[in-house]
């Protein structure tokens, strides 16, 4: 039996890594998801035959049953505006699962290796700051009052390192102890200490960063679920652990290059917060507004044109109507793509989502670098609802908060059309000089509305 349970953890191993190469790809990552899904079932249901492992199977039930209605539940209510939070969110119990099974090896087991203790501890520490991490990550998201903008203490850096310090001793405490009341006791600091480390970690970063943050307690999740199948000698978890750790390391590198951000700041919650917004009257003295049918009189004549999609339209949930739109113009002869920027909404692969929801091809969305060097060659650029990712000061403006962030150059396109209800700030917090620029003009609306407005203005040239 013990054999037949090794094969099927290897061939879920497996189908993680092909699931994992089958989600790089728009096109195939539909199905990359249900293969790592089937594997991640097929290493379960193993699990559950093993009679070494399972005492009991009624609180697996309850689990199962639980589980099953508060999941189904959340995936059929959420907004895809709170797609972010969610996913923020179930990192967090990610995190916090590996601290109570931890813990429960302590209860359960006595005079456990060193080696095992060890794991436990590790185990304890990531969980508990990607447990309380995500939970500063959700309020950030959500925008509360007392967390909305970002706190550091004097000297967080040193505080930051002061905590790590103190888990790395009581982990190696955890590790020589002899009793499980010493165990129990070292275990629950670890827990309590390293909670305090991710709220520090998480609540000096501003909210612009938070996709980085979200990508980056992924990665924590999956460390943390590394760590548990250790303790409990799973290799299946153990596997599944690696993989999304290493995937969401290599996403959160990606996210920071896209942000012009050191990887090491972002590991120590040292991150570029809000702007100021005191000069935004000069900034915006310039600014012109346009409507519906100067739009489409606009479009008339386009040849090539651009949607860069931000926030705003996944609040607006205007992404039906962006398709519709582009389906007019390119029954005009128009040429329409979709330029994606990394960071664009609050979670990686934000607009991607949205857009493939809509049944636009894939084919038409073109990431940040690989449109920048054309977009001298566009007509129309038509921004709705993105700020920060189009804000030139990034470019120009050295003293700026978000100074080298690499961004999608649509000031360079012959006619920019910006759709906003107004000209509020980014979640940077800072005013954006393309709104005055010479060929940019605002149109003043709700996402959707206004996408339909313009199809209509459009279809009656």
């Amino acid at each position: 039996m013990s054999a037949i349970i090794s094969l099927a953890y290897l061939v879920s191993a497996v189908m993680f890594i092909v699931g994992l190469k089958l989600m790089s790809a728009p096109r195939t990552s539909v199905r990359g998801n249900l293969v790592g899904a089937t594997g991640m079932l097929l290493a379960i249901v193993v699990t559950l035959f093993d009679q070494e492992k399972v005492a009991g199977y009624q609180f697996i039930a309850i689990g199962l049953i639980g589980g099953t209605v508060i999941g189904t539940s959340m995936a059929n209510q959420v907004k895809m505006t709170s797609m972010p939070q969610l996913v923020g969110m179930l990192n967090g119990l990610g995190g916090a699962g590996s601290v109570l099974v931890a813990f429960s090896d302590i209860l359960h087991h006595s005079n456990q290796p060193v080696d095992t203790l060890i794991a436990v501890g590790v185990s304890g520490l990531i969980g508990a700051i990607t447990f309380s991490g995500s939970l500063i990550a959700y309020a950030k998201l959500e925008e509360w009052k007392q967390f909305k903008k970002p706190y550091a203490l004097p000297q967080q850096q040193w505080i930051n390192l002061g905590l790590l310090l103190v888990n790395f001793a009581l982990i190696g405490a955890l590790a020589v102890s002899q009793s499980m009341a010493s165990q129990i006791t070292c275990y629950v600091a670890i827990a309590l200490v390293s909670s305090v480390l991710g709220i520090f970690l998480v609540n000096p970063i501003g909210g612009a960063d938070m996709p980085v943050v979200i990508s980056l307690m992924n990665s924590y999740s999956g460390v943390a679920g590394a760590a548990t199948g250790f303790v409990l000698n799973n290799n299946a978890l153990i596997i599944s652990g690696s993989l999304v750790g290493a995937s969401g390391i290599i996403l959160t590198q990606i996210m920071c290059k896209a942000m012009n951000r050191s990887l090491s700041n972002v590991l120590f919650g040292v991150m570029a917060g809000s702007g100021s917004d005191s000069n935004v009257d000069e900034i915006y003295a310039n600014v012109r507004s346009t409507s519906a049918e100067d739009i489409a009189m606009i479009l008339d004549g386009a040849q090539r044109v651009v949607f860069v999609p931000g926030y705003g339209m996944a609040v607006a949930q205007a992404q039906h109507a962006v398709r519709e739109l582009s389906k007019v113009l390119e029954a005009r002869g128009a040429n329409v793509q979709y330029a994606i920027h990394p960071v664009a909404g609050r979670m990686p692969g934000h607009m991607n989502v949205l857009l493939a929801e809509a049944d636009v091809s894939y084919d038409k969305l073109l990431e940040m670098d690989q449109i920048n060097p054309t977009l001298d060659s566009v007509d129309v650029a038509i921004v709705i609802g993105a700020n920060d990712v189009v804000n030139p000061s990034a470019r120009i403006d050295p003293k700026s908060p978000i100074a080298g962030m690499p961004i999608i150059d649509v000031d360079k396109c012959r006619t920019v059309i910006v759709i906003k209800r107004s000209l509020s700030p980014g979640f940077a917090g800072i005013p954006n000089p393309l709104f005055a620029m010479p060929n940019t003009l605002m149109y003043y609306a709700d996402g959707q509305k206004a996408v339909l407005d313009i199809v209509k203005a459009v279809k009656d040239l």
